[in-house]
């Protein structure tokens, strides 16, 4: 009895800081990745470039880390909830009496892990959307400049 209610404890320990330090360093990583690129993005010359592919590549570095957040974030938090449900379920069965407010307490908070996993989507979508309509139209930017070159020459 006592091994099992360490485990349970261990268990419910992973779940706060691995699920919930998971999310944490994944809406950071966002948002450090958001202020970096809008950093890059104000000082892109676009006339330092002579084709666009290469402008492209410049523009796009690590706004696919930005989307793998926002489209992971919900899962991981998912995968929390349910270790936190099979946790108050073993844990119900090892007392061996259905007490609903231990159903409750532990249903709770294991759906406190869903909703730190759409916290963290959610942000890390907008900021994916936002940088991405930030290189549409710098490379707009550059392809009227190669036209109007052209159309000079």
């Amino acid at each position: 009895m006592q091994v099992t209610s360490s485990l349970i404890a261990y268990a419910e320990n992973i779940l706060d800081y691995g699920v919930m330090g998971a999310l944490g360093l994944m809406s950071i990583v966002t948002l450090w990745l958001f202020i970096e690129r809008m950093m890059f993005y104000k000082s892109v010359r676009i006339e330092d470039y002579k084709h666009r592919d290469n402008l492209e590549l410049d523009l796009t570095d690590n706004i696919s880390v930005i989307s793998a957040i926002g489209s992971n974030a919900p899962y991981v938090g998912l995968l929390g909830t349910v270790v936190g449900i099979m946790i108050t379920f073993y844990s119900l069965g090892d007392i061996g009496a259905v007490d609903a407010k231990k159903i409750m307490i532990g249903l709770a908070l294991a759906l406190k892990a869903t909703a730190a996993g759409l916290v963290v989507a959610m942000p890390a979508i907008i900021a994916y959307t936002i940088v991405l309509r930030k290189v549409e139209r710098i490379l707009t930017k550059f392809d009227v400049a190669q036209e109007e070159k052209q159309s000079n020459v």
